[in-house]
């Protein structure tokens, strides 16, 4: 049998793919979890052999959490299941040693052939969004630009950034300007939105 974990913040997306997944003869759904920093006690107690896991949990993010278990249980392979089909979350859940990368739209039957593909060392990956990922290059934007933008993301003031990040508010600015060139837009909450667009943030 093969043992999944499945990581889904809404209650009746996760049923459904543990109902799913659990009509397959040779598929065991061991444990499943609705937030992000759930999924590394629960998979060190189950022992699954895939982890299914949704990016934009509760807690912490399927990409960190996929990251976390590459280290602590190597032999788990991760498959990313998400709604949000971003070049820039591909490349990160890559990144982060994932084996899989699945939309939530695409087709129900590739879901258990996934499953058993990454188990047998597959990378799997949605076609088109390998494609669109390969046009868009890597994400400009260095680490210190990232953490003052997803610090400025809710409308915050340089001041309170720069108290957020543990910099100077001149330091703030020039990340923020570098950021909203690199994105090509108008002003810092463009630039976290374009950024988020492409699965940088």
């Amino acid at each position: 049998m093969i043992r999944v974990l499945l990581a889904e913040d809404q209650g009746m997306m996760r049923g459904a793919l543990a109902l799913l997944l659990g009509l397959e003869e040779d598929i065991e759904v061991v444990a499943q979890v609705a937030a992000g920093d759930e999924i590394l006690a629960a998979a060190l107690e189950a022992r699954p052999d895939v982890a299914l896991l949704d990016i934009e949990l509760p807690g912490r993010s399927g990409l960190d959490a996929a990251a976390e278990l590459r280290t602590r249980l190597p032999g788990c392979r991760v498959l990313i299941l998400t709604t949000f089909g971003r070049p820039g979350y591909l490349r990160r859940a890559m990144e982060a040693g994932a084996a899989g990368f699945l939309v939530k739209d695409g087709p129900v039957e590739e879901l258990a052939v996934a499953v058993r593909r990454v188990l047998a060392g597959e990378k799997v990956i949605d076609p088109s969004l390998a494609a669109a990922a390969l046009g868009a290059g890597p994400n400009p934007l260095t680490p210190r630009e990232i953490d003052v933008l997803n610090a400025a993301a809710d409308g915050a003031t340089v001041a309170d950034v720069a108290g957020r990040v543990h910099l100077s508010e001149s330091t703030v600015r020039n990340y923020l300007s570098a950021a909203i060139g690199k994105t090509g837009t108008r002003n810092r909450m463009e630039a976290v939105r374009a950024a988020r667009r492409q699965g940088w943030l």
